[in-house]
């Protein structure tokens, strides 16, 4: 185990002057690890215990770590079925809930179990519902199921919904993790007028789920139309509500719940061309009591903003940029949290060189993916959805048939600011950066070294704030696996 200290100019709470604070970095032991075939993901704290889970050929293991990240106790998940994917721990203050699916054939099957806070199984999983897949279907490849959960972590909902064309097929179960039963089960078929696809659901603390639909259509996959679905447990009848966007187009719509005001935040990138270049910012309020939207507005994108880009083509400089984050304010406005990310391909005649790429090995490919994840783009707004301030953090990421997992950030909020954690490596050699963005758009840059012949290599964008002060994030050293604390 190592441990570091750290010297970064950090301004986590806005309104307060920077100022020069040592941040501490430990790591834990190495275990083994399989990035081609290996799970992993970061639970969180149970009874002040920090928990990771990882797996390793065909057996799984729940790691237990005190405040100074040295292992306490190893747990090993027997239960599991031997495939098993998209698993999600669910950490409560004395328990911690397991939602997996596994793989028999042509079989994918949800299942949900509850440990102590031990990682002890307390009780048989239970086996919530299953879908077939075809004959040579491989999990992974298509989510056929998700879950949300409320923010006070009191209700869960474990749903499918698949999307056919113009119809989306809808089972969702609520979950009651007291007794581990299923209490209310629920089928719908939502149609559109175009190819549809779905967000992430939505739970609210009062256990109300959101469904928000749209539409994909034209070549750069726009929506003309974006609905929220919603429905309680004790009506179980979906009621739909539609945005109205008039003749504008969406790009990338996201939504975050506000549970302090029975609201939902929208934002959204559009066009006013079903193929066009992206415009700006819409942005609109969804009550979840009255279940109607406010009018949106849609905020153009300023000059000098696009020419901070440095593209050429000023009216296709934010054409690559997707919404990832909305962050809610305390005066009802947000911030929008975009990046740059896009996929190429080429021969390996003419390979890229990135370097994280000797993980995957791409030059055995006969055309090689190449994965970039650029500048991360703020937008503030005020309570009148109105621009208060931009700004853009500079990053260049780029690297080969690993899906990314190198690129992208971990985003931290202590409640009053924002941190951003990222590799900026190149072809020779990588830096962590965790930067800070003060009330008025101004950014505070710290760096330190990761990537050399000591460090291992960071995964932030798998890295999870478990406490208000403190994110975990998993790193890999050629075929082994740790975890780095960082304490701000």
């Amino acid at each position: 185990m190592k441990t570091l200290l750290l010297t970064l100019f950090l301004a986590f709470f806005f309104g307060i002057t920077p100022i020069v604070q040592a941040q501490k970095v430990i790591y834990t032991e190495y275990a083994p690890y399989d990035v081609r075939s290996s799970n992993l993901s970061i639970v969180g704290k149970v009874n002040g215990v920090l928990y990771t889970f990882r797996s390793y050929g065909k057996e799984y293991f729940l790691d237990a770590y005190n405040d100074g990240m040295e292992k306490t106790a190893t747990v090993v998940l027997d239960f599991f079925p031997e495939k098993i994917y998209k698993v999600r721990f669910v950490p409560f203050e004395d328990r911690m809930l397991v939602l997996y699916q596994s793989q028999e054939g042509t079989r994918i099957t949800q299942y949900a179990a509850m440990l102590n806070d031990k990682g002890m199984l307390q009780k048989t999983p239970l086996k919530i519902d299953e879908k077939r897949t075809s004959f040579f279907g491989v999990a992974g490849e298509k989510e056929f199921f998700a879950s949300a959960v409320s923010e006070n972590r009191e209700h869960i909902m474990v749903y499918s919904a698949l999307n056919k064309n113009k119809t989306l097929d809808f089972s969702g179960y609520w979950l009651d993790v007291s007794t581990m039963k299923v209490v209310k089960k629920i089928k719908y078929k939502y149609k559109a007028n175009d190819v549809v696809a779905n967000n992430d659901g939505l739970l609210s603390n009062s256990g109300q789920f959101f469904l928000p639909v749209y539409t994909v259509m034209g070549n750069r996959n726009f929506s003309d139309e974006y609905t929220i679905l919603s429905v309680t447990k004790e009506e179980g009848v979906f009621k739909k509500t539609t945005l109205p966007i008039g003749d504008n187009y969406l790009e990338y719509p996201f939504q975050k719940i506000d549970n302090a005001k029975g609201k939902i935040h929208f934002a959204s990138f559009y066009s006013t061309k079903k193929n066009g270049n992206t415009e700006g910012v819409a942005a609109a309020t969804f009550d979840a009591n009255t279940l109607s939207f406010s009018t949106p507005n849609f905020i153009p994108f300023d000059d000098d903003m696009r020419g901070e880009t440095g593209v050429r083509r000023k009216e296709r400089a934010l054409n690559e940029f997707k919404i990832n984050q909305l962050i809610v304010k305390n005066d009802g406005g947000f911030v929008v949290a975009a990046e740059e990310t896009y996929i190429s391909t080429q021969s390996n005649f003419m390979p890229g060189v990135g370097f994280y790429s000797f993980y995957y090995s791409p030059m055995m490919a006969q055309t090689i993916r190449e994965y970039h994840y650029n500048d991360i783009l703020l937008l503030s707004y005020n309570g009148n959805q109105q621009k208060e301030w931009h700004t853009f953090l500079r990053k260049e990421q780029y690297s080969q048939e690993d899906g990314g997992m190198f690129s992208s950030y971990s985003l931290l909020n202590t409640g009053g600011g924002l941190g951003f954690l990222f590799n900026d490596f190149n072809t020779r050699r990588s830096r962590i950066q965790l930067s800070s963005v003060a009330a008025d758009g101004k950014v505070n840059i710290g760096y330190m070294d990761a990537g050399s012949s000591d460090d291992p290599d960071w995964l932030p964008r798998l890295g999870k704030q478990v406490d208000s002060r403190e994110i975990v994030v998993p790193c890999l050293r050629k075929k082994q696996l740790c975890f780095a604390k960082i304490v701000l």
